[in-house]
This record gives C-alpha cells, sequence and structure tokens, in this order.
C-alpha cells in the first residue's frame, strides 16, 4: 500500500500535464517508490487519456481515472475515493514539484500527527518579468502562497488557507467532515471559487487543524493572461460571488444587521475601499489603488449574488431584515464582527 495517494485533476490541459506528471514521478531517496499517482480527467477533450494511458503502462504508479461530473470538487472527491493512502496529496497540471517533495510531506507528517492538514509553499515561475503593480500582495489570484520561513499552525484561531495546488489531507480528516463542497467549485475556466477555503473552514470549525511547512515548495507555471489587471479584475468578483454563497459564520457576523442580504460591515468596508482608491490613483501608488479596487470588485460580486438571493426571499424575511438594520442605525449599536477579510482560497 503507498504511503501518500498523490491526486492531480485535470481538464484539457494536454500541454503541461506530461511536465507535471514527470515530475512528481522523479521523486529520490527513499520515498520514491512510497506513492502512487491518480490523474483525474474531468471531461477533457484533448487526448488527456492517451497521455496519462501511455505512462501507466510504464509505470505502475500511475493510475487513469474518469469523471463525468463537471467540476473541481467532483474531480477531487472521486480522487479521494479512488485513494489507497491515508494521506491524499493534491497538486495541479500546471505545478512542478522538486525531487524531495513526496519526502518533505512524510516528514512533515510524521513531525506532526495531529495535524490533519498540511500545506506548503506555492511560488511563482514568471512567463515575463512580472508588471511593477503585481506585487505579492496581489498573489492570492494566481494560486501562490507564501506564509514565511517558519512552519505555522493553522486551525480556527488561525485560519489561513493552505491551498490545494500544494496540500495533503489525512484520510481520517475526510471520514470527519466529507469531501469538497460541488456548490462552490471551479468549473472549466471559471475563477474566484472557495472550494479549499470552504473545506479548511469546515474542518476548523470541526475542532481540527493543520500546519504550514516551508519545506514543502512547489512552483507554479503562471500563465500570461494572470499578468493583466482583467484576469485579477474578474478573480476578485468571482470571489465575491463564492463567498456570498458560502456564508461563512464569522464573516456574516454584524450586529448592524444586513441590507439585501449584505452584513452592514461589508458596505462600511466598501467605503473605506473607495476612499483609499482615490487616495491612492492621487499619490500615483497603481499596486495599492488596485488592490483596493480589488477588494471593490469582491465587493460588487458578493451584492450582486446576495441581492439575486434576496430577491428569492419571502416577504417576512426581507421585513425581518429591513426592520433589523433600522433598529441597529437607531440605537447605533456597534458592530461586532470578527473581521470581513477572510482567509484566501485556490484560484
Amino acid at each position: 500500500m503507498p504511503a501518500v495517494s498523490v491526486v492531480i485533476c485535470t481538464y484539457n490541459r494536454a500541454d503541461l500535464l506530461p511536465g507535471a506528471i514527470d515530475n512528481v514521478l522523479a521523486q529520490d531517496g527513499p520515498f520514491a517508490d512510497a506513492f502512487e499517482l491518480i490523474v483525474v480527467d474531468n471531461n477533457s477533450t484533448d487526448g488527456t487519456r492517451g497521455i496519462v494511458d501511455a505512462v501507466a503502462t510504464r509505470d505502475g504508479r500511475v493510475r487513469y481515472l474518469f469523471e463525468g461530473a463537471q467540476g473541481l470538487s467532483h474531480a477531487r472527491n472521486a480522487g479521494i475515493a479512488a485513494a489507497r493512502a491515508p494521506i491524499i496529496t493534491f497538486t495541479d497540471d500546471d505545478v512542478r514539484v522538486g525531487p524531495r517533495w513526496i519526502a518533505a510531506i512524510l516528514e512533515v507528517c510524521a513531525e506532526h500527527p495531529e495535524a490533519d492538514v498540511i500545506g506548503g509553499r506555492v511560488l511563482p515561475d514568471w512567463p515575463a518579468p512580472p508588471p511593477r503593480w503585481l506585487t505579492a500582495s496581489h498573489w492570492s489570484p494566481l494560486a501562490l502562497v507564501d506564509y514565511g520561513e517558519e512552519p505555522v499552525r493553522v486551525s480556527a484561531e488561525n485560519p489561513l488557507c493552505l491551498v490545494g495546488a500544494n496540500l495533503s489531507v489525512r484520510r481520517r480528516a475526510f471520514d470527519l467532515v466529507g469531501g469538497f463542497a460541488p456548490a462552490l467549485q471551479r468549473v472549466r475556466d471559471g475563477v474566484g471559487s472557495c472550494e479549499d477555503l470552504e473545506y479548511l473552514l469546515r474542518l476548523y470549525r470541526a475542532g481540527r487543524s493543520g500546519v504550514y511547512d516551508p519545506r514543502i515548495t512547489i512552483h507554479a507555471a503562471v500563465q500570461e493572461d494572470r499578468l493583466e489587471r482583467a484576469y485579477h479584475r474578474r478573480w476578485h468578483t468571482g470571489q465575491g460571488h463564492y463567498h456570498a454563497l458560502m456564508r461563512a459564520d464569522r464573516f456574516e457576523q454584524s450586529a448592524a444587521g444586513s441590507f439585501f442580504g449584505v452584513p452592514a460591515h461589508l458596505y462600511r468596508q466598501a467605503a473605506r475601499h473607495a476612499l483609499g482608491w482615490i487616495r491612492e490613483r492621487l499619490r500615483g501608488n497603481a499596486s495599492a489603488a488596485f488592490a483596493h479596487e480589488g477588494a471593490l470588485r469582491y465587493f460588487y460580486g458578493f451584492l450582486r449574488t446576495r441581492r439575486r438571493q434576496f430577491g428569492d426571499a419571502t416577504a417576512a424575511e426581507r421585513f425581518n431584515e429591513v426592520s433589523t438594520l433600522v433598529r441597529s442605525l437607531v440605537f447605533r449599536r456597534p458592530a461586532t464582527t470578527a473581521g470581513p477579510d477572510v482567509p484566501e482560497r485556490r484560484r
């Protein structure tokens, strides 16, 4: 039985997939044969199956799996069901792992037997020098992660997101809280989805914890369109939409109530970002101004989704929401929120 089941979910990435497979198989040291590699084909039409089958005929560690239900969560959940190891590790078809990647995962798992999830760095392979505005503060839409040089414990008290490009989960965690949520998944080329974050928050709510360790480092190929502001704008709008669907408990808290289904603290936050955008534009600080713009686009995506949901609410539900908001304004009760900024997700 393998010690680790590596799951790569793919959709029409036949140009990138061979490199990702080869890098996983090129592990060295005592753990070179301690894993299996499951490639989940999520309805690809570009010859993906032929690529995987060709590798599997010469390397018994590789298995091909087809998942017809479209979406990343469906594909991951199929990989989980097929995995034979007690540790299930996810990575992507545009990622390059090093020869000691599996060894580092097993070392960290052995050092932290209490950790249900283990994640590491996802660093960029730039296709060209990034534009000046694209600083590390804008890395979330690129699925990049770097929480520093030291291990960090993640839990309900420190709910960092360990992104799915470099995420290992013990089988017992899936047995406890289930798999990834299809309602929040990435489908085909959609962006801004929250399946990683929602799963981790669900696990943290169950009292479980994990660890980020920089020894587990991979590199992700940054596609050229992700160096453009248009992609980042689309991603932040998508994030708002998916967060509106997710309804994270702490994020929704606001003593001032909500309006059109949007917690009051988000309106205040949007006003601050609007002023910040104006201020940084006048100062000529493009990176800081674009960060404020991203937050505003997130708010727009959130508001648009909640207004649509609010339109489906009953008259009584709408009346209760409006009356709560009016009472909070009249009596000026302080808002109580755990903070509007929730931890990041994958893609």
